[in-house]
């Protein structure tokens, strides 16, 4: 259990730097120590699945088996129905290898062009191992809704937060105070629906 002074060693398993920082940001009142998995030589682990779930569980198992201590990992993506809900899990390399923030941004307004319904998702799914073969990894889900906007603003954030646009905030993603995002994110409620286990099962 993460309490008083002691602090548990809770491996991450991205390397996206956008997302160590919310994560880090959103758990540092539960008391974990947060370790990016690259500074404990971990590789990134395949994402084969069309699911979020797979993908973050696969992640997180093979976090934990690498270096022997409790995982998160978190796999999430933007949404969008009129494009049959991509670029979904493929989001982080919607235009291809190498990745690219900018060019993914690109193809998905380029494939919105002429289409009217502008509404999406982010979705963010967690998940922590307690151990690689945990058979009751806690899973929390978080979705976000908004619109992918008419132009770019903010210079926050990343991914394809300058384009999402929240509209009963009229601010993208990307204009949003960091405070004020971690508070209310996909990312946010996704740890949020699991803070309590996290509280009491480590």
């Amino acid at each position: 259990m993460a309490s008083g002074n002691a602090r548990t060693r809770l491996v991450i398993a991205s390397g996206n730097a956008g997302k160590l920082r919310e994560i880090d940001h959103i758990l540092a009142p539960l008391n974990f120590e947060v370790i990016p998995q690259g500074a404990l030589g971990v590789t990134e682990a395949p994402e084969p699945y069309c699911t979020f779930i797979e993908n973050a569980l696969a992640k997180a198992r093979h976090a934990s088996a690498s270096t022997g201590l409790p995982a998160l990992a978190d796999d999430s993506g933007i949404c969008v129905p009129a494009l049959g809900g991509a670029p979904g899990v493929h989001s982080a390399r919607y235009a291809g290898e190498p990745k690219s923030d900018a060019r993914n941004n690109e193809k998905l307004v380029a494939a919105l062009d002429g289409i009217a319904d502008r509404r999406a998702h982010y979705c963010c799914v967690i998940v922590v191992v307690r151990s690689a073969d945990d058979p009751q990894p806690l899973i929390g889900e978080g979705v976000w809704a908004g619109e992918v906007a008419r132009a770019p603003a903010g210079e926050g954030g990343f991914g394809y937060d300058p384009w999402f646009l929240i509209p009963s905030a009229g601010l993208t993603a990307a204009q949003m105070p960091a405070e004020r995002k971690n508070r209310i994110s996909h990312r946010a409620m996704a740890l949020a629906s699991i803070a309590g286990k996290l509280r009491s099962d480590f």
